[in-house]
């Protein structure tokens, strides 16, 4: 677990330094960074989203995952539990849970995550995640800059999410097929996808009701590519 807890460590020390900067930047400049992060989004979305080998595994996921998400009432529930956070530790930010999830899913969707938490969970050496976790620390300043407060605590989603990704390879004790993990790095770039449509204010859509996705599309890739 160490590349997850040196990970963890990065993203909060990040965070501290983005709220302390969120606390002095002009509204103008907290605005265009906002911006930044959400053009940045859409980039990596896409970019991500390209890997994908059969384009009807995309189209097979996201359907039904935005189905089962929404039947689900996942971002609800979400949304009701951070509620309930922000009560638990009188937090008054206004953007508090758009940056939470914002951070945990930027952190979170990449192939390096799947990657880190494979080798970690095989035994060797944290290099990806130690790598993810510069990376990281460093795009936690600027959305704690932008967002708040709210991006240090996707710590929580995020220790748990990656600490739980590199047990069950563990118990697996097998590496992933790398047409599987472009196929779930390709939907976590439709979900960023959407992640910048949010953060841009094009459309607001309910992008954790889509987290089902990410079940759905290895299961296919397993079944029809494997």
């Amino acid at each position: 677990m160490l590349g997850t807890i040196v990970n963890v460590a990065t993203v909060i020390v990040g965070s501290i330094i983005g709220i302390f900067l969120h606390t002095r930047l002009p509204q103008r400049l907290t605005q265009t960074a906002f911006n930044a992060i959400g053009i940045f989004t859409l980039f990596l979305g896409f970019s991500m989203a390209l890997k994908t080998h059969h384009i009807l595994i995309l189209v097979f996921s996201i359907l039904p995952g935005a189905i089962v998400g929404e039947l689900l009432k996942i971002e609800q529930v979400f949304n009701q539990a951070v509620e309930k956070l922000k009560t638990r530790f009188a937090v008054k930010a206004d953007r508090f849970t758009e940056g939470l999830i914002s951070a945990f899913l930027l952190f979170c969707m990449g192939s390096m995550t799947i990657l880190g938490a494979v080798e970690e969970g095989l035994g060797r050496p944290p290099t990806l995640y130690l790598t993810k976790s510069l990376l990281d620390g460093v795009a936690a300043v600027a959305l704690s800059a932008a967002l708040g407060i709210g991006v240090l605590f996707s710590v929580l989603p995020l220790f748990f999410y990656q600490a739980g990704l590199t047990i069950i390879v563990r118990l697996l004790g097998q590496t992933l097929n790398p047409i599987l993990t472009d196929e779930l790095t390709a939907v976590g770039g439709l979900i960023l996808i959407g992640l910048g449509i949010n953060l841009l204010e094009i459309k607001q859509i309910k992008i954790l009701n889509l987290l089902p996705a990410l079940i759905i599309a290895p299961l296919l890739a397993f079944l029809f590519i494997h």
